[in-house]
């Protein structure tokens, strides 16, 4: 997970009131609401066009919003990369009772009418 700290250091570094960058600095949650809709289309039509040499870096770019977000809920005292990553996975368990838990399903269309 080392890739994701130092990413997650870069974006705090970007935003550093002292030393960080202008523009990173001065964004808001609203601000960059449009960017990551941009970054999410862009990713899904690398998906379209199952043009797997760019969908890396596209879904990079929609990892840095999520950082973004997140740095930002950090500075605000409201939340981190670390309480969303905790979040998910606890929704995710909870929502997977038949591989997490004791209940059984055969298929999907099982799984489908459990749901």
């Amino acid at each position: 997970m080392s890739a994701i700290n130092a990413l997650i250091e870069t974006v705090a570094a970007l935003r550093d009131p002292k030393t960080g960058c202008p523009w990173d600095i001065e964004q808001d949650h609203q601000s960059i609401s449009d960017c990551l809709i941009d970054e999410c289309c862009e990713l899904l039509q690398t998906i379209d066009r199952l043009d797997l040499e760019h969908m890396e870096e596209e879904l990079g770019d929609v990892l840095l919003q999520v950082i973004m977000h997140a740095q930002m809920g950090r500075e605000a005292g409201n939340f981190d990369f670390e309480s969303i990553c905790e979040g998910i996975n606890a929704k995710l368990i909870r929502r997977h009772p038949h591989v997490f838990g004791d209940a059984s399903v055969k298929d999907s269309e099982a799984l489908l009418e459990q749901w």
